[in-house]
Protein backbone atom coordinates (compact mmCIF):
# COMPACT_ATOMS: atom_id res chain seq x y z
CA UNK A 1 0.00 0.00 0.00
CA UNK A 2 1.17 3.22 -0.95
CA UNK A 3 1.81 6.55 1.20
CA UNK A 4 -1.44 8.04 0.02
CA UNK A 5 -3.76 4.66 0.13
CA UNK A 6 -2.05 4.54 4.23
CA UNK A 7 -2.88 8.44 4.41
CA UNK A 8 -6.57 8.47 3.56
CA UNK A 9 -7.06 4.94 5.24
CA UNK A 10 -5.78 7.04 8.48
CA UNK A 11 -7.99 9.32 8.35
CA UNK A 12 -11.17 7.17 7.50
CA UNK A 13 -10.45 5.58 10.94
CA UNK A 14 -12.20 5.58 14.20
CA UNK A 15 -8.51 6.69 15.71
CA UNK A 16 -9.60 9.49 13.79
CA UNK A 17 -12.38 10.93 16.02
CA UNK A 18 -14.86 12.83 13.64
CA UNK A 19 -17.91 13.15 15.79
CA UNK A 20 -19.26 16.83 16.11
CA UNK A 21 -19.14 17.41 19.75
CA UNK A 22 -21.44 20.66 19.74
CA UNK A 23 -23.92 23.30 17.31
CA UNK A 24 -22.05 24.50 15.13
CA UNK A 25 -23.62 27.96 16.02
CA UNK A 26 -22.11 27.26 19.71
CA UNK A 27 -19.02 24.97 18.70
CA UNK A 28 -18.36 24.49 22.66
CA UNK A 29 -18.25 21.62 25.21
CA UNK A 30 -17.80 20.24 28.42
CA UNK A 31 -17.80 16.75 29.42
CA UNK A 32 -17.39 15.22 32.89
CA UNK A 33 -15.83 11.94 33.04
CA UNK A 34 -14.19 9.45 35.30
CA UNK A 35 -11.64 6.11 34.72
CA UNK A 36 -12.69 3.56 34.84
CA UNK A 37 -16.54 3.99 35.81
CA UNK A 38 -17.47 5.77 32.38
CA UNK A 39 -14.33 3.53 30.44
CA UNK A 40 -11.18 1.52 31.39
CA UNK A 41 -9.24 3.81 29.18
CA UNK A 42 -9.11 6.21 26.18
CA UNK A 43 -7.25 4.88 23.44
CA UNK A 44 -4.42 7.23 21.52
CA UNK A 45 -6.69 8.69 18.90
CA UNK A 46 -6.83 12.40 17.25
CA UNK A 47 -9.53 14.89 15.86
CA UNK A 48 -10.11 18.31 14.59
CA UNK A 49 -11.06 20.32 17.84
CA UNK A 50 -9.26 21.48 20.55
CA UNK A 51 -9.36 19.72 23.03
CA UNK A 52 -8.63 20.24 26.95
CA UNK A 53 -8.32 17.33 29.64
CA UNK A 54 -9.08 19.16 33.07
CA UNK A 55 -8.03 16.71 36.42
CA UNK A 56 -10.97 17.10 38.86
CA UNK A 57 -9.83 14.71 41.26
CA UNK A 58 -7.60 11.46 41.73
CA UNK A 59 -4.63 10.70 38.95
CA UNK A 60 -3.76 8.63 36.07
CA UNK A 61 -1.87 8.47 32.80
CA UNK A 62 -2.50 11.47 29.48
CA UNK A 63 -0.67 10.86 26.84
CA UNK A 64 -0.35 13.01 23.66
CA UNK A 65 1.39 12.54 20.77
CA UNK A 66 5.02 11.26 22.40
CA UNK A 67 4.77 12.92 25.80
CA UNK A 68 3.38 10.75 28.63
CA UNK A 69 2.33 12.27 32.09
CA UNK A 70 1.31 11.13 35.21
CA UNK A 71 -1.90 13.03 35.91
CA UNK A 72 -2.51 14.52 38.94
CA UNK A 73 -6.06 16.61 40.27
CA UNK A 74 -5.52 20.28 38.81
CA UNK A 75 -3.75 19.25 36.22
CA UNK A 76 -4.28 20.58 32.68
CA UNK A 77 -3.69 19.33 29.40
CA UNK A 78 -3.99 21.30 25.88
CA UNK A 79 -4.47 19.26 22.94
CA UNK A 80 -4.44 20.53 19.61
CA UNK A 81 -6.23 19.48 16.87
CA UNK A 82 -4.55 16.46 14.81
CA UNK A 83 -2.39 15.27 17.62
CA UNK A 84 -2.45 12.30 19.07
CA UNK A 85 -3.93 11.87 22.57
CA UNK A 86 -5.08 9.17 25.36
CA UNK A 87 -6.23 8.55 28.63
CA UNK A 88 -5.58 5.49 31.27
CA UNK A 89 -5.56 4.85 34.78
CA UNK A 90 -3.56 3.33 37.02
CA UNK A 91 -4.54 0.25 39.20
CA UNK A 92 -7.10 0.70 41.50
CA UNK A 93 -7.23 4.15 41.33
CA UNK A 94 -9.50 6.62 39.70
CA UNK A 95 -9.26 9.72 37.79
CA UNK A 96 -11.93 12.13 37.13
CA UNK A 97 -11.91 14.79 34.75
CA UNK A 98 -13.14 17.47 32.33
CA UNK A 99 -13.21 16.99 28.16
CA UNK A 100 -13.63 20.69 26.76
CA UNK A 101 -14.08 20.61 23.08
CA UNK A 102 -14.16 23.18 20.73
CA UNK A 103 -13.22 24.01 17.59
CA UNK A 104 -10.72 26.67 16.57
CA UNK A 105 -13.33 28.58 14.42
CA UNK A 106 -15.33 29.43 17.67
CA UNK A 107 -11.97 31.11 18.86
CA UNK A 108 -12.17 33.06 15.32
CA UNK A 109 -9.53 31.11 13.58
CA UNK A 110 -11.53 31.82 10.37
CA UNK A 111 -11.66 35.47 10.25
CA UNK A 112 -9.33 37.64 8.23
CA UNK A 113 -8.42 39.59 10.77
CA UNK A 114 -4.92 40.51 12.90
CA UNK A 115 -5.41 38.15 15.56
CA UNK A 116 -6.90 35.48 13.12
CA UNK A 117 -3.54 35.82 11.18
CA UNK A 118 -0.99 36.56 13.56
CA UNK A 119 -2.12 34.17 16.11
CA UNK A 120 -4.60 31.73 15.80
CA UNK A 121 -3.65 30.91 12.43
CA UNK A 122 -0.06 30.00 13.54
CA UNK A 123 -1.05 28.21 16.01
CA UNK A 124 -3.51 25.72 14.55
CA UNK A 125 -1.04 25.31 11.25
CA UNK A 126 1.12 24.48 13.84
CA UNK A 127 4.14 27.22 13.65
CA UNK A 128 3.59 28.35 16.83
CA UNK A 129 3.76 25.93 19.58
CA UNK A 130 0.99 26.19 22.89
CA UNK A 131 2.69 24.15 26.07
CA UNK A 132 0.78 20.94 25.93
CA UNK A 133 0.71 20.83 30.16
CA UNK A 134 0.03 23.41 32.47
CA UNK A 135 0.29 22.36 36.46
CA UNK A 136 0.08 23.70 39.60
CA UNK A 137 4.11 24.80 39.26
CA UNK A 138 3.00 26.85 36.65
CA UNK A 139 3.66 30.59 36.34
CA UNK A 140 0.13 30.74 34.34
CA UNK A 141 -1.48 28.06 36.06
CA UNK A 142 -4.06 30.58 38.44
CA UNK A 143 -4.60 32.73 35.14
CA UNK A 144 -5.28 29.57 33.14
CA UNK A 145 -7.26 27.38 35.47
CA UNK A 146 -9.35 30.63 36.26
CA UNK A 147 -10.43 31.17 32.92
CA UNK A 148 -11.35 27.13 32.55
CA UNK A 149 -13.24 27.61 35.72
CA UNK A 150 -14.85 30.17 34.79
CA UNK A 151 -15.88 29.37 31.62
CA UNK A 152 -17.92 26.01 33.75
CA UNK A 153 -19.18 27.96 35.91
CA UNK A 154 -21.24 29.83 33.05
CA UNK A 155 -21.92 26.80 31.15
CA UNK A 156 -23.30 25.57 34.31
CA UNK A 157 -25.46 27.88 34.99
CA UNK A 158 -26.50 29.69 31.16
CA UNK A 159 -27.31 33.53 31.92
CA UNK A 160 -28.01 35.63 28.93
CA UNK A 161 -24.87 36.45 27.56
CA UNK A 162 -23.16 32.96 29.11
CA UNK A 163 -22.00 32.18 25.43
CA UNK A 164 -19.72 35.56 25.12
CA UNK A 165 -17.99 35.09 28.43
CA UNK A 166 -17.31 31.68 27.66
CA UNK A 167 -15.88 32.78 24.33
CA UNK A 168 -14.09 35.92 26.12
CA UNK A 169 -13.01 33.54 28.93
CA UNK A 170 -11.40 30.74 26.27
CA UNK A 171 -9.45 33.96 24.01
CA UNK A 172 -8.33 35.05 27.22
CA UNK A 173 -6.87 32.11 27.91
CA UNK A 174 -5.20 31.51 24.56
CA UNK A 175 -3.52 35.03 25.33
CA UNK A 176 -2.29 33.86 28.25
CA UNK A 177 -0.49 30.30 26.49
CA UNK A 178 0.50 32.77 24.13
CA UNK A 179 2.89 35.17 25.84
CA UNK A 180 5.87 32.37 25.89
CA UNK A 181 4.67 30.19 23.00
CA UNK A 182 7.66 29.80 20.67
CA UNK A 183 7.92 30.47 16.62
CA UNK A 184 9.05 26.75 15.53
CA UNK A 185 8.45 26.83 11.99
CA UNK A 186 9.83 23.55 10.38
CA UNK A 187 12.47 22.62 11.74
CA UNK A 188 14.44 19.27 11.28
CA UNK A 189 13.70 17.93 14.70
CA UNK A 190 10.03 18.94 14.32
CA UNK A 191 9.88 17.66 10.60
CA UNK A 192 11.28 14.09 12.21
CA UNK A 193 8.62 14.15 15.11
CA UNK A 194 5.65 14.59 12.38
CA UNK A 195 6.97 11.78 10.22
CA UNK A 196 6.97 9.23 13.20
CA UNK A 197 3.48 10.54 14.45
CA UNK A 198 2.26 9.48 10.86
CA UNK A 199 3.82 6.32 11.50
CA UNK A 200 2.25 5.85 15.09
CA UNK A 201 -0.92 6.87 13.67
CA UNK A 202 -0.60 4.45 10.50
CA UNK A 203 -0.51 1.71 13.06
CA UNK A 204 -3.38 2.75 15.38
CA UNK A 205 -5.12 2.59 12.55
CA UNK A 206 -4.08 -1.35 11.65
CA UNK A 207 -5.33 -2.22 15.17
CA UNK A 208 -8.52 -0.33 15.09
CA UNK A 209 -8.88 -2.26 11.36
CA UNK A 210 -8.15 -5.41 12.41
CA UNK A 211 -8.16 -6.05 16.44
CA UNK A 212 -10.06 -8.77 15.70
CA UNK A 213 -7.41 -10.50 13.80
CA UNK A 214 -4.33 -12.30 14.35
CA UNK A 215 -2.09 -8.96 14.31
CA UNK A 216 2.05 -9.53 14.84
CA UNK A 217 4.60 -7.54 15.33
CA UNK A 218 6.26 -8.31 12.36
CA UNK A 219 2.90 -7.09 10.55
CA UNK A 220 3.13 -3.65 12.41
CA UNK A 221 6.54 -3.45 11.22
CA UNK A 222 5.85 -3.97 7.73
CA UNK A 223 3.28 -1.06 8.08
CA UNK A 224 6.20 1.48 8.83
CA UNK A 225 8.78 -0.14 7.22
CA UNK A 226 11.06 -1.14 10.61
CA UNK A 227 12.49 -4.59 11.52
CA UNK A 228 10.28 -6.25 13.69
CA UNK A 229 12.98 -5.23 16.83
CA UNK A 230 13.03 -1.79 15.98
CA UNK A 231 9.32 -1.81 15.62
CA UNK A 232 9.20 -3.18 18.92
CA UNK A 233 11.34 -0.32 20.85
CA UNK A 234 9.86 2.15 18.85
CA UNK A 235 6.46 1.57 20.07
CA UNK A 236 7.48 1.10 23.61
CA UNK A 237 9.26 4.66 23.26
CA UNK A 238 6.02 6.07 21.75
CA UNK A 239 3.63 5.19 23.88
CA UNK A 240 4.66 3.61 26.57
CA UNK A 241 3.74 -0.04 26.08
CA UNK A 242 4.62 -3.20 24.73
CA UNK A 243 2.78 -3.44 20.98
CA UNK A 244 1.10 -7.02 22.72
CA UNK A 245 0.06 -5.47 25.86
CA UNK A 246 -1.12 -2.25 23.96
CA UNK A 247 -3.24 -4.99 21.77
CA UNK A 248 -4.42 -6.80 24.82
CA UNK A 249 -5.35 -3.73 26.61
CA UNK A 250 -7.29 -2.12 23.29
CA UNK A 251 -8.97 -5.91 22.86
CA UNK A 252 -10.27 -5.74 26.39
CA UNK A 253 -11.15 -2.31 26.31
CA UNK A 254 -13.45 -3.10 23.28
CA UNK A 255 -15.21 -6.30 24.75
CA UNK A 256 -16.29 -4.24 27.75
CA UNK A 257 -17.77 -1.89 25.43
CA UNK A 258 -19.67 -4.55 23.73
CA UNK A 259 -20.51 -6.69 27.24
CA UNK A 260 -22.56 -3.03 28.41
CA UNK A 261 -24.09 -2.66 24.84
CA UNK A 262 -24.90 -5.59 23.42
CA UNK A 263 -26.46 -9.01 24.03
CA UNK A 264 -24.20 -11.24 22.18
CA UNK A 265 -22.89 -13.83 24.41
CA UNK A 266 -19.67 -14.07 26.10
CA UNK A 267 -17.72 -16.70 24.15
CA UNK A 268 -18.59 -14.33 20.65
CA UNK A 269 -17.81 -11.43 22.30
CA UNK A 270 -14.31 -12.71 22.85
CA UNK A 271 -13.77 -13.75 19.54
CA UNK A 272 -15.16 -10.50 17.94
CA UNK A 273 -12.25 -8.76 20.17
CA UNK A 274 -10.24 -11.01 18.69
CA UNK A 275 -9.81 -13.53 21.42
CA UNK A 276 -8.94 -17.12 20.24
CA UNK A 277 -9.09 -18.35 23.53
CA UNK A 278 -12.47 -18.25 26.05
CA UNK A 279 -10.33 -19.48 29.00
CA UNK A 280 -7.46 -17.00 28.59
CA UNK A 281 -10.13 -14.16 27.72
CA UNK A 282 -11.85 -14.99 31.17
CA UNK A 283 -8.06 -15.02 32.78
CA UNK A 284 -6.94 -11.55 31.15
CA UNK A 285 -10.11 -9.38 31.70
CA UNK A 286 -10.41 -10.68 35.70
CA UNK A 287 -7.11 -9.55 35.89
CA UNK A 288 -7.38 -6.33 34.30
CA UNK A 289 -10.85 -5.44 35.24
CA UNK A 290 -10.86 -7.70 39.31
CA UNK A 291 -14.43 -9.46 37.96
CA UNK A 292 -15.26 -12.14 35.76
CA UNK A 293 -16.97 -11.11 32.16
CA UNK A 294 -20.50 -11.65 33.54
CA UNK A 295 -20.05 -9.96 36.59
CA UNK A 296 -19.05 -6.79 34.41
CA UNK A 297 -22.22 -7.11 32.42
CA UNK A 298 -24.04 -7.23 35.06
CA UNK A 299 -23.10 -3.40 36.10
CA UNK A 300 -25.17 -1.87 33.50
CA UNK A 301 -28.30 -3.50 35.30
Amino acid sequence: MGNFEKTMNIQNSAYHETKRHSDTMFAFNIYPCTIPVDFPFVPLHWQDSVEIIYIKQGNGIVQVDFEIFHAQAGDIYLVMPGHLHGLRGIFKTRMEYENIIFDMSFLGSDSVDLCSQKYLQPVLSGKIHLPVHIGKDSPLYDQVSACLDASDRLSARRPNGYELGVKGSLIVMFSLLLQDAPDTGDTPAENECQKHLQKLKMVLARIEKDYDKKLTVQDMADECGYSASHFMRWFKEATGSGFSAYLIEYRLGRAAQALHSSNDTILEIAEQSGFENLSNFNRLFKKRFEMTPSQFRKQRY
